[in-house]
């Protein structure tokens, strides 16, 4: 989502505060700016200014370098919209307009600010510093924010913004410089996250939202936690608690992979992530020799594999709390867990679980699952379960550094690389891999899988990155799918069993990007309500393994066809369903068992992406989404 970088430097930052938004816009956003302490032709010494617009950074760039904007302090901002629609003037950095700004003309203001997160007590803040004068150019709720610390400054920018977040219900990142004190970046965080990157020599420091923003800059990272502030000033820097005490957090070695966001000869980077999922789950497996508690050990834990295994020993239950795709590899993990396992296992919505009342097991396994590993609601339904005394947890995610994997007991790191696309296709074949062992690692602690059994899945995963090339061949009979779909607006997705959640992946996939309506069911609920909808226009496109609920996918099938529906069916090869008059089949090559869900997403994320590339839409950014979704 929203993306912060912010500099304290002796050369001109504005290049690096672009370059930093530029490495973060693979997160999505409608609207980017950068404000700075003058420095140059432009202004006058000790002003603020800025540069704002709604396209892309390459034209804020472009604007900079028009306006000659140079800054030896600065802070730049790419904004998702919440409150306000995208318009420049609800755009990041905001300024403070104080009570001598009542004639409602835009004047440079003393404080600047960029802000990730949702302020919820905003509407009164706006009330009571407008009775004070203070003028609102914006819908944000950020601009509360600026004008709350214009207000409590008295000479020292820390403690100004130190007595504003203690007013502040919500959640928060932000960056924040005043005109008087040139060489000086203040940030604070609660629920989102921000990080300070160390420059060298004592000639520069940074703070970010996400440490890929100073890949190339810095790779000495301070990860904030919840409550803390920072100062951050030339070759020095202060880190506050929420009590106010200063404190000491690690200064960490971090390989930001700027390299892995280059494009090279695909299209889009969706189709470079579809493409890279071989090598992805490849990675992933890397040094897998056998199921043993040390492949769940956090970095920082203790002794590989004492805690794990103490963990899954004591275990009775596990629950798995994800959003979006990640939620759909845990509906699919459920299947894994109690069929493998035979542990009884919930998956529940993140961003649901902590607003009902639930009945808390401490012998429960809480499993988080996130990309990113920031995802803002599931962060939240963690912390709601600990609350509630549910001790052991994991998370499978994809960033080591995160704060999922920091708040977690153990962790299983999926290696698929930076993902860039929005709509997620080899984080999510990851995943699978990840929450496959786990399954096997509880099968196993309880019993429940030999060591043929073992050794005969762990040959079944090493054989998946060759299987899913094979997959990957199929496109050209995939765009011949996504042909007759451009000129649809509505589609139906049908799975039965462990491939229902790959229905409803493929289903979300395509809606995210083609901004076609599809929807996913079980296949024995076609009959029960969806079969209503269904007439030629309506294609059914249907995920057909050959698996023992077979038969009765091919009757739900026929129900189909006999209400003159056109369907599209993924099947494996020994299913004897063939191709006719408003039937297409693709087959599936070779038969996977329990690991076929991992190959079956893959032809649904293809079509989506074919479907998408034809009908024009901005693939790679579908509108009104992002990427890493870091508030409510």
């Amino acid at each position: 989502m929203c993306g912060i970088v912010g500099a304290v430097s002796t050369r001109n930052i504005v290049p690096i505060l672009v370059q930093g938004l530029q490495r973060l816009e693979y997160r999505g956003y409608d609207s980017c700016g950068v404000s700075v302490h003058s420095a140059g032709p432009g202004g006058p010494a000790g002003a603020l200014r800025r540069a704002r617009g709604i396209s892309r950074v390459a034209d804020l760039a472009a604007q900079c370098e028009a306006e000659d904007l140079q800054g030896l302090t600065g802070i730049a901002h790419t904004r998702w919209a919440t409150h306000g629609a995208p318009a420049v003037a609800n755009a990041h950095p905001h300024f403070s307009m104080g009570p001598h700004a009542d004639d409602g003309a835009e004047r440079p203001g003393r404080v600047t600010l960029v802000h990730n997160g949702i302020i919820e007590n905003h509407e009164a803040l706006r009330a009571e510093l407008r009775a004070r004068g203070y003028h609102f150019s914006s819908q944000t709720d950020t601009e509360t924010i600026v004008h709350l610390i214009d207000s409590l400054y008295d000479g020292d920018l820390l403690a100004a913004v130190q007595a504003a977040v203690k007013r502040l219900h919500g959640s928060y990142s932000i960056a924040v410089l005043h005109r008087d004190e040139p060489r000086r970046l203040v940030g604070a965080r609660q629920g989102s996250p921000l990080v300070l990157g160390i420059g060298a020599d004592g000639k520069e420091n940074f703070l970010a939202s996400d440490a890929m923003a100073l890949a190339g800059v810095t790779d000495q990272i301070v990860y904030l936690e919840e409550g803390d502030l920072i100062d951050v000033q030339l070759g020095k820097y202060w880190v506050l608690d929420r009590a106010g005490q200063r404190v000491q957090r690690p200064v960490r070695t971090v390989q930001a992979m700027s390299g892995a966001a280059e494009l090279g000869p695909y299209r889009h980077y969706m189709q470079k992530e579809i493409f890279e999922q071989p090598r992805a789950v490849g990675d992933t497996l890397e040094g897998v020799q056998a199921v043993v508690p040390q492949l769940f050990e956090a970095a920082g834990q203790p002794a590989a594999g004492e805690d794990a295994q103490a963990t899954f020993q004591a275990v009775r239950q596990v629950l798995i709390l994800a959003c979006g795709t990640s939620y759909y590899a845990g509906c699919v993990a459920k299947y894994w867990l109690e069929a493998l396992a035979g542990i009884p296992t919930q998956v529940e919505i993140a961003s649901e679980y902590r607003y009902r009342a639930s009945v808390p097991d401490p012998d429960t396994l809480v499993v988080t699952i996130s990309q990113s590993g920031e995802t803002a609601d599931t962060l939240a339904a963690l912390r709601h379960a600990q609350s509630l005394g549910m001790r052991h947890t994991l998370t499978v995610c994809n960033v080591a550094t995160s704060a999922m994997v920091r708040e977690c007991r153990l962790a299983f790191l999926t290696r698929a690389g930076v993902e860039i696309g929005v709509a997620s296709t080899k984080a999510f074949t990851t995943q699978l891999v990840g929450l496959f062992l786990l399954a096997l690692m509880l099968a196993k602690t309880r019993g429940r899988l030999s060591a043929e059994q073992e050794a005969g899945q762990l040959d079944a995963l090493r054989r998946l990155p060759g299987a899913l090339q094979a997959v990957l061949a199929l496109e050209p009979q995939i765009i011949d799918w996504a042909e007759q779909f451009t000129a649809k607006e509505h589609a139906l997705f049908l799975g039965r069993g462990l491939h229902y959640p790959i229905a409803q992946e493929g289903a979300l996939k395509l809606k995210e990007i083609t901004y076609i309506h599809a929807e996913a069911y079980a296949a024995g609920e076609l009959k029960h309500g969806p079969l209503a909808l269904v007439t030629s226009a309506m294609p059914v496109v249907t995920v057909a393994p050959n698996d023992a609920l077979l038969e009765k996918l091919k009757s739900n099938m026929q129900e189909v066809r006999a209400r003159g529906g056109v369907l599209y069916a993924l099947a494996d090869a020994d299913t004897q369903i063939e191709s006719s008059e408003g039937l297409y089949v693709i087959r599936m090559p070779g038969q996977s068992g329990l690991l076929s869900p991992i190959l079956h997403v893959v032809p649904l994320q293809l079509l989506a992406y074919h479907t998408a590339v034809a009908r024009g839409t901005d693939v790679d950014k579908p509108r009104n989404l992002a990427k890493s979704v870091t508030v409510e």
